[in-house]
């Protein structure tokens, strides 16, 4: 019975659907992009975060990753921005998907300071396209070739972008159960004070009651917005929801691009034919159960057994901080790459003391080897910490011409809790080693109720 399903499951996989609704989505994705490339230039991120930093941060197993020498990295986003612009109009569509992935994983895995939720998802996001041969339809290489016009997809298509899109609400949603975002309203409280000078609704901001209303809110929009999508009755209503809740947050909190991706994103779980209806250059698709005019092939068993692996990793990896002790809101272990959105707020200060082979001591301050911004990330998260130690170990042992040892005081403080000290100063941080094991060094987090 359950080879059976299974294999009605992959045949409703492979039938067509009209691809109208994945082609629009094609276009958004590919025109977002393009302002997301055009916002490195305007607001001199690239030699904010390539030019001025002389150490970088590096994911784990990524230490190789360097940035271009000047102006290397301008040729990166500009070559970004423009395989985005071929994606968006449909024209050598899968090499420029292919490139801008590798260039957009290029340029953000050079400093993991730089990590953002939404930067993970474009990733992903892109990674889907490049597999799918969105281009049959409103694009240019059919203007050029009408022959090879295609207005239909393999339903997997479809599905596999729903999956992508639904998973970052239903993890961002499942993160938010928690004591400091339902209870005490943190971070929440600590954000929406400081707009309180916004017209009509910034008076409200700085009451407690208001914080708690938005956590519930969030909390229940992530949860329940993907079934709102996908039933017809309640998709207009949902649809709206989405809007308002996105340009709410885009105003607030200023998280740059995730709240219009999402917006285009929750498209997705539209009827597919959707755009037919707004007429104009669109053509109405019939079902053409032959497969003829029917963009990209049907799941063999390897396409099959691809996609169950890329379910079940996107799937555990949102999990995988259970698998750590203590409050990972405190640790951040497995907080990347898990769509644990918007939960902490830290702030902290940062002491190195370095001990040569004599005994001399001497103070570090983060500013001396970062910029200001990664000194800030840096103070509050422990793997960056390790990492600042290794570097100033390095560049005091090449000085002394011999071994030292590096002690960490930072004192943090958690979604408007007193700070506390986060890593234990009595380790020597230049013995450890970084890795995907629990941080013996890292001390328990603060109990105490938050003092915002």
């Amino acid at each position: 019975m359950v080879v059976t399903r299974l294999r009605n499951l992959v045949a409703a996989a492979n039938q067509p659907v009209d691809g109208a609704s994945l082609t629009v989505f094609r276009a958004a994705f590919g025109a977002l992009m393009v302002v997301a490339a055009l916002r490195f230039f305007t607001h001199g991120w690239i030699d904010a975060d390539y030019r001025e930093p002389t150490h970088f941060f590096h994911y784990y197993g990524l230490e190789w990753v360097r940035p271009l020498p000047h102006p290397g990295m301008y040729f990166v986003h500009a070559a970004a921005g423009l395989a985005a612009l071929a994606i968006a109009i449909g024209v050598v569509y899968r090499p420029a998907c292919i490139v801008f992935a590798i260039l957009f994983a290029y340029a953000h895995a050079i400093d993991k300071s730089n990590y953002l939720n939404h930067y993970y998802l474009v990733g992903l996001l892109t990674l889907l396209l490049a597999i799918m041969p969105l281009d049959r339809d409103g694009s240019l290489r059919v203007l050029s070739k009408p022959t090879q016009h295609a207005p239909q997809v393999r339903a997997w298509m479809l599905w596999l972008l729903r999956f992508q899109v639904a998973v970052v609400y239903f993890f961002g949603g499942l993160a938010k159960v928690g004591h400091d975002w339902l209870i005490e309203g943190e971070p929440l409280r600590i954000w929406l004070s400081s707009n309180a000078e916004l017209p009509l609704l910034g008076r409200y901001f700085g009451d407690g009651r208001t914080a708690l209303l938005f956590a519930w809110g969030g909390m229940l929009f992530d949860l329940t917005i993907v079934p709102l999508l996908l039933v017809r009755r309640t998709r207009g209503v949902a649809y709206v929801a989405v809007v308002t809740f996105h340009a709410l947050t885009s105003l607030l909190f200023r998280i740059g691009m995730f709240p219009w991706i999402m917006m285009a994103s929750a498209t997705l779980f539209f009827d597919p034919s959707w755009p037919r209806r707004l007429g104009g250059p669109w053509r109405r698709a019939s079902r053409d159960p032959s497969g003829v005019g029917v963009a990209g092939v049907p799941l063999g068993r390897l396409g099959v057994a691809a996609v169950a692996v890329y379910v079940l990793v996107q799937l555990a990896l949102p999990l995988r901080h259970l698998v750590y002790p203590g409050n990972t809101l405190w640790t951040e272990e497995g907080f990347r790459f898990s769509w644990r959105v918007m939960l902490i707020e830290k702030s902290g200060e940062l002491e190195l003391t370095v001990v040569d082979g004599e005994g001399r001591r001497s103070i570090v301050e983060p500013r001396d080897y970062l910029t200001p911004f990664q000194a800030r990330m840096t103070s509050t998260q422990p793997d960056m910490i390790l990492e600042l130690a290794h570097i100033v170990a390095r560049d005091r042992a090449a000085t002394t011409g011999g071994p030292v040892r590096v002690y960490a005081d930072a004192a943090v403080s958690l979604n408007g809790r007193m700070r506390s000290r986060l890593v234990d100063p009595t380790i020597d941080l230049a013995a450890e080693k970084d890795g995907l094991a629990p941080k013996r060094w890292i001390l328990p987090s603060p109990t105490a109720r938050p003092a915002f």
